[in-house]
């Protein structure tokens, strides 16, 4: 009995192998005809994953500097490895506090203040019932977006001057002194988050409107029909209806919270307000451009992204746990 047991087993199981290998087998068939049959759209495809694997991973291969003192002299493959010692040095460098905490409350301070305005400004827009005066906003609120870093720095110093900034102007016209807001630090992370919230907010309501096209309207009909008032359909039925948006938007936000631009801080950085403007992409500016630190301007801005991917892991996790929505 034990034999004929083992006997059928082993069939069983060798029965099961092989069943597997055709299923495989057909698998693999039907992947090859569908893109036989639609080999265009996978060409284009390739275009796309091609350049992306170029312009974007390829220079990953350039990030070992961080773990090397690179001379250029003697190229990457050269250079003499040298593990964490420049992650070390960051970390135990007297700006290590000072430059992560810029980044983190210039970035929370923009998270806050610009994140909900989009969608409040997408709301009212989708309830406006005139669609000239609608297109008017939009057309006001979207055109910032495309004044350039350089020139909106400029607006931005012009606006501010202590001698001929129309701010200033209107304080002494009440009896104030001039103020020089770009010398004080107190005043730069506000400067900075509140013109990029007036610069963006028209085009990142953008996504959202598109969201709100997307509700069905016979939601709004039976809601109508109930009697819900405007207020009540905009709360139990349009934003309800762009929560997904909201959500992946809001994760993807929160994994870059350690990306702070160096364009237009750089630009608006001088040295008496750096106390409260040096950040981490400032700071490997300097260091990698500007002092030829190539090595260790490297392990700060790997530093830097692998905690932007920490973070991004963490809220994407907090985010599948509270709802279905999520990057992952």
């Amino acid at each position: 009995m034990m034999v004929k047991e083992n006997v059928l087993d082993k069939n069983t199981t060798l029965a099961l192998e092989k069943s597997n290998q055709l299923s495989f087998k057909q698998r693999l068939s039907k992947v090859n005809k569908r893109i036989m049959r639609h080999w265009q759209l996978y060409v284009i495809l390739l275009i796309p994953v091609v350049l992306v694997a170029i312009f974007s991973y390829g220079p990953m291969y350039g990030l070992q500097i961080a773990f090397k003192d690179y001379i250029p002299t003697y190229g990457i493959s050269g250079s003499k490895w040298v593990g964490f010692k420049h992650f070390i040095n960051f970390i135990n460098s007297h700006q290590f506090s000072r430059l992560i905490g810029n980044t983190i409350t210039i970035s929370l301070y923009s998270l806050i203040a610009g994140f909900p305005i989009p969608i409040i400004l997408a709301l009212a827009l989708n309830e406006c019932t005139s669609t000239k005066f609608k297109k008017t906003v939009q057309m006001i609120t979207y055109a910032p977006h495309f004044i350039s870093t350089v020139v909106m720095v400029g607006i931005i110093l012009l606006i501010l001057s202590p001698s001929s900034g129309i701010i200033n102007q209107f304080i002494q016209l009440f009896g104030g002194k001039p103020i020089d807001f770009m010398a004080k630090p107190e005043w730069f992370k506000s400067i900075y988050v509140w013109s990029g919230v007036w610069q963006g907010m028209g085009y990142s309501s953008i996504i959202y409107i598109a969201a709100l096209a997307g509700i069905d309207p016979t939601l709004h009909e039976a809601a109508i029909v109930d009697g819900a008032s405007r207020w009540q359909r905009i709360w139990h039925v349009n934003i309800p209806g762009i929560l997904p948006t909201v959500t992946i938007l809001l994760i993807m936000n929160f994994g870059s919270i350690m990306s702070v631009g160096y364009e237009k801080i750089l630009l608006m950085q001088n040295s008496l307000n750096m106390a409260k403007s040096d950040v981490i992409s400032t700071f490997v500016y300097r260091m990698g451009l500007e002092s030829a630190q190539y090595s260790f301007s490297a392990a700060v801005g790997l530093f830097n992204a692998v905690i932007n991917f920490i973070l991004l892991a963490i809220v994407n996790t907090v985010a599948k746990k509270l709802g279905e929505t999520s990057l992952w």
